[in-house]
């Protein structure tokens, strides 16, 4: 029976995927602690210290079946999580127990096993934000040419399309890549420094042999599926490395909060909106409100990604010479909390950008309620042609346009611009000719070519690198 009485994080419980939260959980992390246990010993005896294979494989043979038990009831004795390990897996490995963390600092474990699950949650972080920018790809193309009313500042602007306004949100994923690409690069593992950072424990053990010092830390990087160690550190990684990884991974939230404000404006004005399922109720009082939930949910995680970066940045900088321990506590939560928000986020862009549902019809009303101030220019340009003083044109329409906007703001009436035009002798145009130039596909540039050109030119060669991953199915709970 499910227990009620103690806290349970949303970001265990509720937000994101299994596959995240698996890679944050104590199995990972005990687990990758044993495989570090063992690429230690391997690389050990490979270069000469007295261990024997079948110690070896004492160590391979246990390496899953954790006894939590004991090492739980060790800790409460000892209050060390790391030792207390070492003990339980001693106590499955009796041959083998003697040669378990030869040498090691707690580092070694908790610090290279960080590092691994951090690089594996970037790569699904990566998988997701392909994945994502793979649906919205679909998207712009399918509406690269339908006209759309665009504003600066929130209002009235030039037109665009649906699909160019598309690849504004697409253009920021692609930033977000390019920085999870490159900051996954550079990670390396800790390897075995020791205490502070100088590996004279290993020094020790290898009798002075500096080179097979650097061996151990190289032998270690390759068992463990990395392409090399950091070359110095004190006894722990540079915690700039958590602050680096966040920052990118709050770079994903703020263009997933952009994108879930846009599609929550376009929601209340009835142009697009994000999956709305068959029973799903939008309001308890308000049975016919269709609220943008899944957008909303994006922006408050977004926003808690976003002000979660400041915690790596602080233990950063509060670091005293070769290690505190003061990173500890908060960056178990901070880092872990990070990837799971940010994985929720990716999971809810993923879900809304394949169900987006447009209004052409409500989207024409609204472009064409404005196109009469917007075409003003061509206007002015045809009256011109006809023999018209620019200068005193330009002035006419001026004051057309503010009588003709008075009456939309002040009495509610639809916008009248053209009728005053026509029945403006100064122009020399018919309401019929004007009507020609009320084409919305006239005033939206190269809106349609500028996002074949992007998709063609950036998205399309980002997802053909990346087919190995597209097809991630995102499942959005309660």
């Amino acid at each position: 029976m499910a227990d009620y009485t103690g806290y349970t994080s949303p970001l265990s419980e509720r937000y994101p995927s299994a596959e995240m939260k698996y890679l944050f959980s104590p199995e990972m992390k005990f687990r990758t602690w044993r495989r570090l246990w063992i690429a230690l010993a391997e690389a050990e005896k490979e270069l000469g210290l007295d261990i024997t294979q079948e110690q070896i494989d004492e160590l391979i043979a246990h390496k899953d079946d954790i006894n939590y038990d004991v090492a739980k009831a060790r800790e409460k004795e000892v209050r060390h999580d790391v030792m207390s390990h070492v003990y339980a897996y001693g106590v499955q490995c009796p041959k083998a127990k003697g040669i378990i963390h030869l040498g090691a600092t707690s580092c070694y474990v908790g610090d290279n096993t960080d590092l691994i699950i951090m690089t594996e949650a970037l790569k699904l972080i990566r998988a997701k934000l392909i994945n994502a920018i793979d649906h919205l790809a679909d998207f712009a193309e399918k509406y690269r040419s339908q006209p759309c009313l665009a504003y600066t500042h929130y209002q009235a602007a030039q037109p665009t399309t649906v699909g160019k306004r598309a690849t504004l949100w697409l253009n920021d994923l692609v930033m977000d890549l390019g920085d999870l690409d490159y900051v996954l690069s550079t990670v390396r593992l800790l390897g075995s420094k020791g205490t502070t950072g100088t590996q004279a424990s290993f020094l020790e053990l290898f009798g002075g042999d500096h080179e097979k010092c650097k061996a151990l830390d190289q032998k270690i990087a390759d068992k463990m599926g990395f392409e090399a160690c950091y070359p110095v550190s004190g006894q722990t990684y540079s915690r700039k490395v958590d602050s680096r990884v966040l920052n990118v991974l709050a770079g994903i939230a703020q263009s997933a909060h952009k994108f879930s404000n846009d599609i929550r404006l376009l929601q209340h004005m009835k142009e697009v909106e994000e999956p709305f399922e068959k029973h799903q109720i939008g309001s308890s009082a308000m049975a016919y409100k269709r609220n943008p939930m899944r957008s909303e949910r994006m922006a408050s995680l977004a926003n808690y990604v976003i002000s979660d970066a400041m915690n790596p940045q602080l233990t950063a900088a509060t670091q005293w010479f070769e290690r505190t321990l003061d990173d500890s506590a908060n960056k178990r939560i901070s880092v872990s909390e990070a990837f799971l928000a940010t994985d929720s986020i990716l999971e809810l862009y993923i879900n809304i950008s394949e169900g987006l549902v447009v209004y052409p019809k409500v989207i024409e009303a609204h472009l064409t309620a404005e196109l009469p101030f917007m075409a003003t220019e061509n206007i002015l340009m045809d009256a011109v042609k006809a023999g018209g003083d620019r200068q005193e044109l330009h002035e006419r329409i001026r004051e057309l346009s503010m009588e003709a906007g008075k009456t939309v703001k002040e009495e509610g009436k639809p916008n009248d611009l053209l009728d005053r035009i026509a029945a403006d002798p100064a122009f020399h145009i018919s309401k019929e000719a004007l009507q020609k130039v009320m084409k919305p596909e006239n005033y939206i540039g190269r809106s349609a070519e500028q996002t074949l050109e992007f998709l063609d030119g950036v998205i399309k060669p980002v997802l053909s690198a990346n087919r190995d991953v597209l097809g991630v199915e995102a499942e959005i709970n309660v």
